[in-house]
């Protein structure tokens, strides 16, 4: 049958009824499952939620992305069920009495994209049994290409005065073929968790798994009000980074450059540099490992 999920037995769909039973249990993080056939960019139907005022715990998942959301405005599309593209809804900034998590400062935010790829190197290396590691400040490498991606995007309030809430999505290659990969501006090349030779590639316990360590690493953060030194997430972002130790050259947004040594991730999740003018931290920018 034309459309039907089942024409690719290699990639059959997801349960949205059995992630739920799974995933929405009472005392947990999550709230909401929300399995969808085919969208534009999981992280425009997030945002478009947490515009609505929709509580945090709300995930989106899709078996087909046409226009995902990539850093610098870029985009791709994927093939049907290959991969895992998903975008969760957080409101880091508002108090929790009923879990003790006091608010989140705005200055830290810039850890939960770092936050969301531990999470994932952690899910990959069990699961998937490779040796996942993350590129500062959004990528997941398996061999030194690409294997995922990390987005992070602040939605304002409206207008109540509640600090922003945070989408974060995720982007992994699971089953894609060669000839299916795409392409990386910066260069960089991609594989796949097939490709690189998975030890699974079932994309419902990847899922369960990035899910359930994504809401305990949030937790812990939280409850330490955002600080990832005393939660243990700045030591294990250190531990799977591969690109501190590694001379990188950084393109800023606003066209410059630096190149260096990067020595570490400070406490506000920016990545030290040390150049030929001295150490620099930069928040935001395209990083490419020169060796």
């Amino acid at each position: 049958m034309p459309g039907s999920p089942y024409t690719d037995l290699d990639r059959p769909p997801l349960d949205p009824r059995a992630l739920h039973r799974a995933l929405v249990v009472p005392g947990g993080f999550w709230t909401r499952i929300d399995v969808r056939r085919e969208t534009g960019s999981t992280n425009a139907d997030a945002v478009a939620a947490a515009g609505e005022g929709t509580p945090e715990g709300l995930v989106v998942v899709a078996e087909r992305q046409t226009a995902g959301r990539g850093r610098l405005g870029r985009q791709w599309s994927s093939p049907p069920r290959a991969g895992i593209a998903a975008s969760v809804l957080l409101r880091p900034g508002v108090a929790v009495p009923d879990r003790d998590w006091p608010p989140a400062p705005v200055t830290g935010y810039g850890w939960l994209p770092l936050l969301a790829g531990v999470a994932l190197a952690e899910s990959v290396l069990l699961l998937a049994e490779l040796p996942a590691e993350l590129k500062w400040p959004n990528d997941l490498l398996v061999g030194g290409a690409k294997c995922a991606g990390i987005l992070a995007e602040s939605v304002p309030s409206a207008g109540n005065g509640e600090p922003p809430a945070i989408v974060v999505g995720i982007g992994l290659n699971v089953t894609l073929r060669a000839d299916e990969l795409p392409t990386n501006p910066g260069g960089l090349p991609a594989t796949s968790l097939r490709l690189a030779g998975a030890a699974a590639t079932d994309r419902d316990p990847l899922l369960r798994a990035l899910l359930r360590g994504l809401a305990d690493w949030y937790g812990r953060w939280r409850a330490a009000a955002g600080d990832a030194d005393e939660c243990g997430l700045r030591d294990a972002y250190l531990r799977h980074c591969a690109t501190v130790g590694r001379e990188v050259r950084v393109s800023l947004p606003g066209g410059e450059t630096r190149t260096g040594t990067a020595t570490s991730v400070d406490g506000a999740g920016r990545l030290v540099v040390d150049t030929v003018d001295g150490p620099t931290a930069v928040a935001a920018g395209d990083v490419l490992h020169l060796r």
